[in-house]
């Protein structure tokens, strides 16, 4: 038996060959083979194990099946355990490096399991003597190896080879150099089949690619930089050659994030990258979104973005985008790379600001779309809905003057929810390619960026701050700015078109602010100084009378155009009602008079659109003891009055006017309560002033000034906007040398003064008569009381007198501006653009005169222990010559 045993051993791998090689079926082989593997557990001679090693290796290297490679493996495996020494023997540095450098047997270097084979191997020899040299020698292998630009499957081999044993990456100057050309590689890798085995199998091979470099920076993180400095010369290219693969998109997610501010900023303010080549990475970049799985990818795109329109860059961005978004649109229509592909679209669409260019492009597939993600009925689709939704609203909101245009995708969305304005005007103003921080705006204003609040501001034109603040004020009136812009265009208005389009440009334009200079031409008063500052309550007076006059006198001409039979009955029902400034700001008051000894009582009706609102004496407000008459200024006379001074002008949400009256020695009366007011005729019941059906928000019951006063609580050394309007509707006596001539009783007799609001404007507009008069003194002096106003009015519901000027607003209250009007404000912003980019260049041109410290990926490639290797792999960088030379 032992002579058998003994037989059987020496001539064991002639057997175990004829068994591989018979026709017998699997199962018998399989047996016959498991007996020769239990024979090697045995003890046997060098010879025999080097035998076995060699034929284990022909049929793993060269076996032309999975079963002739599987038994190779198995063999191999049990002379790795069991006869070590023969195995390390065999298993040795110069084998290796044949293996690597001219492949083995017939194949030669077209042996696809090469690798395979060293990686099996290399477990049974990590403790011997040998291991360091054969460590040593992968090193360089493994990166002459990926200088040879293999494909994904032999790339993924070397991946998992060195994430097992990462005592073979390469160190060093050799390190870096192998992570850029890793990342060539990447950069050639395709799939060349399109069925999803072979997909799927792609994705593993690019993932364990991508992991290893993972797994490298992690460990040595200066090779990070040089490496991203390989990805953008890959993508940055701009010869005529194929694209770069997709499966770069792998590379970037494991930059960690904390990198990202410093490279992009670096990054887009490199001189030496041309506009050509910044455009084409970043065009790669975007096409990135269809990569499925990728991590941060549009967080690095969405970066590089905002980076380069915080250096001005627009005619890259706006190339990009025109070319780029309807790519980025399609990829919605893919679960697995939705998320990534809608934070680039929104931020390209909400950036893309100046024109509406970019999202007309969309238009025509957004039905389409919904339609699909409807359909579909998952989380994702619904998010997307929403979120598309929303976006769809943001874009309506901005480009308002193509209804017939947008009919067909708000049909689409009609049925998801709408944001408010106030999120509209967020993203719009947090997005806006002018709205990004540029670090040297300080030292050059003209490169200023929008204000966070996407606000926009008006340039003062030399002591213009009356006529701004006034402009500002009535378009922060939100009804009368959507009025004003929903006006048709007029030759008979003329003041009123040129406020319609300086509230477009507050609306629509990209700049930080514009100059109103046209709008300060039409509207001066002809009484006012040049460049002189003028009375801001005076200056709205005027204005408000020229906007009203215009559109009477445009009424008038109307009228006569019915009467000749030239207008149709729907102009005519528009044209004959209020004015906008009566429909906004007009109020009507009823001054009345009782007569003390008879009771008879006269009332006078007045329009108005101002209230002009004195101070109490300070004794009627209860703080402390002051004898000082105070007046307001009007009640002087002109022979005492000094040149106007500005009062405070407010716009408030509620009523009404006029002046109140305190004459020097009257006996202080009460501060009465809004809902106190009025007083009874003889014989009947006079109810208080009711305004409800004018005034919105009031609660049920409840007086609306009394509500408006109610908001704020007057402090010891204050007064509030209410406090003041309860004084000028308080009573006054009409006494002494004041007293009123009673037509009934044909005489001057006592009598009781009092100023009914009977019918509130939309827009309250309230003057605060801040100088005054000192009897005593003679002179005049200014009030410096604080007055509080309250944040709010009195509820969030609708005023019934502008149901016509909302009816005619669309799309979260923003009318529809005429086309003229928009391709105007595209123009500016357009030209706008274009000077900030050209005031950029030309900054960036001096700034690349001065001394500079090195960019970013500079000296990177450079190895400080031997400053006189290049650490390149021919003359290109990153390029793949010979490596022959670097080796030995």
């Amino acid at each position: 038996m032992l002579m058998a045993l003994q037989h059987l051993k020496a001539k064991m791998d002639k057997i175990l060959e004829a068994v591989v090689m018979s026709s017998y079926p699997n199962n018998v082989k399989q047996g016959l083979v498991r007996r020769v593997i239990e024979a090697a557990k045995q003890p046997m001679d060098s010879e025999q194990c080097w035998s076995m090693l060699e034929l284990s290796t022909k049929l793993y290297l060269t076996g032309d099946t999975k079963y002739k490679r599987e038994i190779g493996k198995e063999v191999l495996e049990v002379y790795g355990h069991y006869h070590p020494e023969e195995f390390e023997e065999f298993f040795n540095v110069r084998f290796l490096l044949s293996l690597l450098q001219e492949g083995y047997g017939p194949l030669g270097k077209r042996s696809h399991y090469v690798l395979d084979y060293i990686h099996l191997g290399l477990q049974f020899i990590l403790d011997s003597p040998s291991a360091n040299d054969i460590f040593s020698l992968l090193k360089i292998e493994v990166l002459r190896k990926v200088c040879e630009r293999p494909g994904p499957k032999q790339c993924a081999k070397i991946g998992k080879l060195l994430m097992q044993h990462p005592q073979c990456i390469p160190t060093g100057k050799h390190q870096v150099l192998f992570c850029q050309q890793l990342i060539r590689c990447i950069g050639q890798f395709q799939c060349i089949s399109e069925g999803e085995e072979e997909i799927m199998e792609f994705l593993d091979h690019v993932n364990k690619v991508s992991g290893l470099l993972q797994k490298i920076w992690r460990a040595q993180t200066s090779a990070i930089l040089p490496s991203l400095k390989e990805l953008f010369t890959i993508i940055s290219s701009t010869e005529e050659q194929e694209a770069p693969s997709n499966a770069l998109a792998s590379v970037v997610q494991y930059v960690p994030l904390e990198l990202m501010d410093g490279v992009i900023r670096n990054l887009t303010n490199d001189d030496s990258i041309t506009d050509a080549q910044m455009m084409t990475a970043i065009s790669r970049m975007i096409d990135w979104v269809s990569w499925p799985l990728g991590k941060n990818i549009d967080k690095w795109i969405i970066a590089l973005l905002k980076g380069l329109a915080a250096v001005k860059k627009f005619s890259i961005l706006i190339e990009v985008t025109l070319s780029k978004i309807e790519k980025v649109f399609s990829k919605l229509l893919y679960p697995i790379v939705r998320e990534g592909a809608l934070s680039v679209l929104q931020y390209m669409l909400l950036s893309f600001q100046h024109s509406h260019e970019a999202f007309h492009l969309l238009l025509p597939h957004v039905p389409r779309l919904v339609a699909s993600l409807k359909k579909e009925d998952s989380n994702s689709a619904t998010s997307c809905l929403e979120q598309l939704a929303e976006l769809i609203h943001c874009m309506f909101f901005r480009f308002s003057g193509f209804p017939d245009l947008y009919e067909p995708v708000l049909e689409a969305v009609k049925a998801l929810p709408i944001p408010n304005e106030d999120r509209i005007k967020h993203l719009l103003g947090q997005n806006a390619w002018t709205s990004q921080k540029n670090e040297l705006a300080c030292f050059y204003p003209r490169l200023a960026s929008k204000s966070e609040t996407g606000k926009i501001g008006l340039i003062n034109l030399g002591n213009t701050c009356y006529m701004n603040s006034i402009i500002q004020s009535l378009f922060m009136a939100s009804d009368f700015r959507h009025s004003v812009l929903n006006l048709t265009e007029s030759n008979a208005q003329p003041l009123m078109t040129k406020l319609q389009w300086l509230f477009a440009f507050l609306e629509h334009s990209q700049r930080p602010a514009i100059s109103p200079e046209s709008f300060l031409s039409a509207s001066w008063p002809p009484w006012f100084s040049p460049g002189a500052q003028q009375d801001c309550s005076e200056y709205l007076k005027y204005l408000l009378d020229r906007l009203h006059e215009e559109e009477k006198t445009g009424k008038r001409i109307y009228q006569k155009l019915k009467e000749s039979n030239l207008m149709s009955q729907a102009k005519e029902n528009h044209y004959l009602n209020k004015t906008l400034v009566e429909k906004m700001f007009g109020g009507k008051m009823t001054t009345k008079i009782r007569c003390l000894k008879c009771l008879n009582v006269s009332s006078r009706e007045e329009a108005f659109t101002d209230l002009s609102l004195a101070f109490p004496p300070i004794e009627r407000h209860g703080h402390r003891p002051n004898h000082t008459t105070i007046l307001p200024v009007e009640e002087i006379g002109p022979q005492i009055i000094e040149p106007p001074v500005k009062p405070q002008s407010q716009i408030i949400d509620s009523p009404g006017r006029q002046r109140k009256r305190h004459v020097s020695g009257e006996q202080p009366t009460q501060l009465v309560q809004v809902e106190t007011l009025g007083f009874q005729e003889a014989g009947e019941q006079e109810a208080p002033i009711d305004l409800r059906h004018d005034l919105a928000g009031r609660e049920m019951g409840k007086d609306p000034l009394l509500a408006f006063g109610e908001q704020t609580c007057s402090s010891k050394d204050s007064r509030s906007v209410p406090d003041l309007i309860n004084y000028f509707l308080s009573p006054e006596m009409l006494t002494a040398e004041n007293k009123y001539h009673c037509d009934k009783c044909a005489s001057l007799q006592d009598a009781e003064k009092v100023a009914e609001l009977t019918e509130g404007p939309h827009y309250l507009i309230l003057t605060l008569l801040r100088f005054s008069f000192d009897l005593r003194t003679m002179k005049r002096k200014k009030i410096l009381d604080n007055v509080s106003i309250p944040l709010q009015r009195p509820g969030k519901q609708s005023c019934t007198v502008c149901e016509e000027a909302s009816d005619a607003v669309q799309l979260h209250g923003e009318p529809s501006l005429n086309k003229d009007l928009m391709e105007a404000i595209s123009k500016d912003n357009i030209l706008y653009l274009q000077e900030q980019e050209k005031e950029a260049r030309n900054r960036a041109a001096y700034i690349s005169a001065l001394p500079k410290s090195p960019l970013w990926w500079r000296d990177f490639d450079r190895d400080k222990d031997d400053e006189g290797s290049s650490g390149g792999c021919g003359s290109a960088a990153g390029g793949g010559g010979s490596f022959h030379g670097l080796v030995f």
